[in-house]
């Protein structure tokens, strides 16, 4: 396809690159090891207009398409911390789409402009203890009472959870209907009856905060619902999409470093007489992984494409055929990536298994693709409804 970027597209990621190398990358080792990064961070990304150049003016963005955030997605893993880069990305492109969709101007002012100047920091509130994938499963309940509503329950593996100034929840209002039960609300996390339970040790991803929430007897007014009532499941459909494109592109972005760490590595180290790189073995080895990144890169491209083609340029809701072509890119990134990143750390050798080098940190961190929004035995599932299976 012809490439989607136009001078600000390039302008941008100019900027985002600049950021991440020179404000992010020096810092990724001590912010992994004190397993989080400052505040700081989301206030000079908001200034760079890094979470709002994908949104409309009216809602404090710059106006600009969904090509802006694949430029920003692409970028960010030069600052050497998945971590860092999965809170930013939660920010900007996770828990806030939802709400300029759906939002009041009352909601956009209060909730949407202060995260896109990155003044409020925001978590998006959906997984559960007991429901992950399952989303239908969910099990916190929010009860009208009068202009409230009161929510109970809890959850976990929740992005920026300790530090958010508000969550975009997902809660049963009418837990008889399962799936078609479900509204999303605004969460003050001052709010009493808020608390985070515990912050979660993670396998990879250090730099981020992952909390687990709890809501006892948490009382908001209904001018927290977002949207209509009951029809957070559908609304929850449609933001996972950008959710896992974007986890597409950061990706294949990050597959794409390691390979070009692991040559640059294989070009110093030399075993039995020779560069390692200069070993028929490795040489073909990296032409198959270089060959399926591009595959990889392409599907998940194709996906950007309709996905921009339909919310930004039509400005419709995501059609089937679209989420289909999403999943199936996550399914195939996913895999291609977990292929990558498992072959460069073994050219490392017993360099690989070591803190010393960046290998093993992104080895680690990219085994959450396979899991995060929705694991990919969930989006085989989904393909294969969508498919008449």
């Amino acid at each position: 396809m012809p490439s989607p970027f136009r001078e600000e597209h390039d302008q941008f990621r100019n900027t985002v690159r600049q950021f991440a190398q020179k404000e992010l990358a020096p810092f990724a080792d001590e912010w992994e090891k004190a397993e989080i990064f400052p505040n700081e961070v989301f206030k000079r990304a908001g200034e760079l207009g890094l979470f709002g150049a994908h949104y409309p003016e009216e809602h404090g963005g710059a106006g600009g398409d969904y090509w802006f955030s694949v430029a920003k997605a692409e970028e960010l893993p030069r600052g050497h911390s998945a971590g860092v880069a999965m809170g930013l990305l939660v920010q900007g492109d996770m828990a806030t789409p939802v709400i300029s969709d759906l939002g009041t101007k009352e909601q956009i002012d209060e909730f949407l402009k202060p995260a896109l100047r990155g003044e409020k920091i925001v978590a998006l509130g959906v997984s559960e203890p007991n429901a992950g994938s399952d989303v239908a499963g969910i099990q916190t309940v929010a009860k009208k009472d009068g202009d409230d509503y009161v929510i109970n329950g809890s959850k976990t593996y929740i992005t920026n959870g300790c530090r958010a100034d508000f969550v975009t929840l997902l809660a049963k209002t009418n837990p008889e209907a399962g799936a078609h039960g479900c509204s999303f609300f605004l969460v003050p996390t001052k709010t009493k009856g808020f608390s985070v339970s515990k912050k979660l040790k993670k396998v990879g991803n250090h730099a981020s905060d992952t909390a687990e929430l709890a809501f006892e007897d948490m009382r908001i007014p209904k001018r927290y619902l977002l949207g209509e009532e009951n029809q957070g499941f559908m609304y929850l459909m449609q933001n996972f999409q950008t959710e896992r494109l974007i986890a597409c592109i950061s990706g294949c972005a990050g597959f794409e470093l390691a390979m070009e760490e692991s040559i640059a590595f294989g070009r110093d180290r030399k075993a039995f007489g020779k560069p390692i790189i200069k070993r028929e073995y490795w040489q073909h080895k990296f032409v198959d992984l270089y060959s399926k990144l591009e595959a990889a890169k392409a599907l998940s491209y194709k996906a950007c494409d309709v996905y921009n083609e339909e919310r930004y340029v039509k400005k419709v809701p995501i059609s089937f055929d679209t989420v289909k072509l999403i999943s199936m890119a996550k399914i195939f990134v996913a895999e291609v990536g977990s292929e990558i990143m498992d072959q460069c750390l073994q050219f490392h050798g017993g360099a690989g298994y070591i803190e010393e080098y960046r290998i093993g940190r992104a080895w680690r961190d990219q085994r959450l693709l396979r899991i995060g929004g929705g694991t990919t035995e969930t989006m085989r599932y989904y393909v294969a409804k969508l498919m008449g299976l």
